[in-house]
């Protein structure tokens, strides 16, 4: 005997099957819009622009991802550095300069950036290609751009940059899968800058960054060098701030390098270890742990390049430290093999 269903089971499939059928962007009029400029300015065919936003579909998974916590924790370096400073990524990280040793020296002589610098970046985004993301990325950023107001105008971009991307590369816009915020590939970068510091680093005649790590060294590096990094100037320092200075006006003079190097050291504070400060341009950051003594650190020009990858002092921190784990981790596996 075959059961009926109940009217309100049927209800919901319906409600689910137009929610569906609702979920692409086609008569979303900020994505009318889009295709409009798309037309307009780079020569898009609207039917094809139109078919591509039927195929994409809002995903809410996206939304929830890219949304501050709303009971956001105290910041804690600890955690954070914790998430990246454990020996698979070491170890792994010295593997990865093994292997690729001839590009990572060829990188660093053309650009001026230390290969442990590219190989922690590698290592921080992607666990040197482990984890790309599996977000597809059409619908992932249409999704930001069209329904996450508070940073849309960044996301239509990437969208947009993504389409030329696709049209200069002659792939399906549909092929690229990344992050939930669209950065792709092994170096994790946003579509616009693929399109404007990617290398072709192995000369294959692509840019490859879904298979092929080479590419991705190079292009860390392009990258790095076009934001102003300084060949064989430091990065960041240790320091101790007098207990009558008050660190927060030095904090929120900003990220990029403005404190000067007599300023400093004229108002009592000195390098943690006991050195002597750059005498460069700085910026003073802290790096805090609920229940421990804040640490403060001066970054110079380089850690600010490193936040031009990702605007993040903890961040910076992390590629930095890493950096120098790796570094010495390679080193003395050289040292052992002589």
């Amino acid at each position: 005997m075959t059961r009926k269903l109940p009217s309100f089971v049927l209800l919901l499939g319906l409600l689910v099957a137009l929610s569906a059928a609702q979920a692409s962007f086609v008569s979303h009029p900020e994505a009318l819009s889009f295709v409009q400029e798309m037309e307009e300015r780079h020569g898009f065919d609207r039917s094809e622009l139109l078919d591509a936003l039927h195929r994409a579909s809002h995903n809410e998974r996206v939304i929830r991802l890219i949304q501050p916590p709303s009971q956001p924790s105290a910041r804690s370096w600890r955690n954070y550095r914790q998430r990246f400073m454990g020996e698979p990524r070491i170890s792994s990280g010295v593997s990865f300069w093994v292997r690729y040793e001839d590009s990572l020296r060829e990188a660093s002589r053309i650009y001026g950036v230390p290969p442990e610098i590219i190989v922690s970046i590698l290592g921080v985004e992607t666990h040197y290609g482990s984890y790309t993301g599996s977000f597809e990325a059409v619908s992932a950023l249409a999704t930001l751009a069209f329904d996450y107001p508070r940073r849309a105008e960044l996301f239509r971009r990437e969208l947009e940059n993504l389409f030329l991307l696709a049209r200069e590369q002659g792939r399906d816009p549909f092929s690229y899968r990344g992050s939930f915020a669209g950065a792709l590939g092994y170096p994790q970068f946003l579509p616009s800058s693929i399109r404007n510091y990617a290398v072709d680093f192995n000369g294959d005649g692509r840019i490859d960054f879904d298979s092929d790590p080479i590419d991705a060294i190079g292009s860390i590096a392009n990258f790095l060098a076009a934001h102003g990094w300084q060949e064989g100037e430091p990065i960041a320092q240790r320091i101790r701030i007098p207990a009558d200075i008050d660190p927060r006006p030095l904090i929120e003079a900003g990220i990029e390098p403005s404190l000067e190097y007599f300023s400093l050291i004229s108002s009592g504070i000195s390098a943690y270890d006991g050195s002597q400060l750059h005498p460069s341009l700085a910026t003073v950051f802290d790096l805090p742990t609920p229940g421990e003594i804040a640490q403060y650190w001066v970054g110079y020009r380089n850690f600010y390049v490193i936040t031009r990858y990702n605007r993040s002092s903890f961040y910076a921190m992390s590629v930095f430290e890493l950096a120098e784990e790796i570094r010495a981790r390679f080193e003395r596996r050289r040292q052992a093999l002589r």
